[in-house]
């Protein structure tokens, strides 16, 4: 097949996140195969108009703020002759609404939608307009096929209005060559806790701080990591000054993926506040790792940890019971032995190879009916 992927990052942009590398690793895995594959995104400082990676043919334009404008238009002059089977488009931010530029088939990829989530990210204007697009997509995309990477994801489009019998449900992967455990790297000697993700608004870094606190009381010498860059990383270490925590929490910024795993490795807990994730990729790479995790009981998340045995999952926003799972946890060596060992086997199920082989038996379906 010859498909065209539009997604508002690709895997070079510094800004890349778990949407990017969870199409990247489907479509690196299509061109693997035979297939070709030309995605649309758009530009970044240092980056190439065009570029081949991986086999992928990026070619990019626009800025993060009119992406959702200009990306169309660059994949409707790259549709007009005709060399395209099917349009794959990454709702991950505003949507695209492919469907309103091409009569090909669509295949719109949902990691997640905002919602009133929205709404903790950014000023009352910009949530208000993003809900509205938001809320054009059951009418836009009303013959199109969906792919949710979690049932939470599907049942969310249920409830906006769209098909089930529209949509499947397709894990995501784990890169298990990098996320594994490491022989040469034991735990730390003193209990440490560690969160993986942006520093932004919505991910509620600060529930993460606050309970981090409390387990402090409880275990002094507890350390925090905070893995991640993004706008609210000055605010956030104010806030870890400001609740005492001092030289008790460690800001690592951008982290590469050696890093991460290092970091992982040497963690014994991690933990995810978020209030809504698509997947919760972080929580699996933490478990690939050996390490439980406690998290919220929001959607993606409820799908990601298996609740009481790779992690545990608490009510979203509630720091009492973040730090009571993370410190009973630390203290409880039998329950976290078997919760390690449940998250190890859990993420070994989860393989790209799998994932690529469902998301392409779905390109077939739709662009081969």
């Amino acid at each position: 097949m010859r498909i065209l992927a539009l997604n508002w990052r690709d895997i070079r942009s510094p800004e890349a996140g778990g949407a990017e590398v969870h199409l990247h690793e489907i479509m690196r895995r299509a061109v693997a195969r035979g297939h070709s594959v030309t995605w649309v995104a758009c530009a970044f400082a240092g980056g190439a108009s065009e570029e081949v990676v991986d086999g992928i043919r990026v070619v990019r334009g626009g800025s993060w703020w009119n992406a959702n404008f200009v990306l169309p238009r660059i994949a409707k002059r790259l549709l007009r002759d005709g060399s395209f089977d099917l349009v794959v488009e990454d709702i991950n931010k505003i949507p695209f609404f492919m469907p309103m530029h091409t009569r090909l088939p669509v295949v719109a990829v949902v990691p997640h939608l905002f919602g009133s989530t929205v709404f903790r990210e950014t000023n009352p204007l910009f949530a208000t307009y993003v809900l509205g697009w938001e809320a054009l997509i059951p009418l836009v995309y009303r013959r199109a096929w969906f792919v949710a990477i979690s049932p939470s994801t599907r049942d969310d489009l249920v409830r906006r209005g769209i098909a089930e019998n529209r949509i499947d449900v397709v894990l995501c992967g784990l890169d298990h060559g990098r996320y594994r455990l490491l022989p040469s790297i034991a735990r730390a000697e003193i209990p440490t806790v560690i969160h993986l993700g942006r520093a932004r608004k919505y991910k509620a870094v600060d529930v993460v701080l606050k309970a981090f606190a409390r387990v402090r009381g409880e275990l002094n010498t507890a350390r925090l990591v905070i893995v991640g860059d993004g706008p609210e990383l000055s605010s956030l270490k104010q806030l870890a000054a400001s609740l005492g925590l001092g030289d008790a929490v460690t800001f690592t910024g951008h982290a590469d993926g050696n890093t991460v795993v290092d970091l992982l490795n040497r963690a014994h807990v991690c933990v995810n506040a978020s209030p809504k994730e698509g997947w919760g990729l972080t929580v699996v790479e933490a478990n690939a790792c050996g390490v439980p995790v406690v998290g919220s009981d929001r959607p993606g998340l409820l799908a990601s940890i298996r609740d009481n045995e790779s992690g545990v999952l608490v009510p979203y926003g509630d720091v009492d019971a973040f730090a009571r799972g993370t410190v009973e946890l630390i203290r409880d060596r039998a329950l976290w032995n078997r919760m390690s060992a449940a998250g190890l086997a859990w993420a070994q199920s989860l393989t790209w190879e799998r994932t690529a082989a469902e998301m392409e038996a779905v390109f077939e379906k739709v662009a081969r009916p």
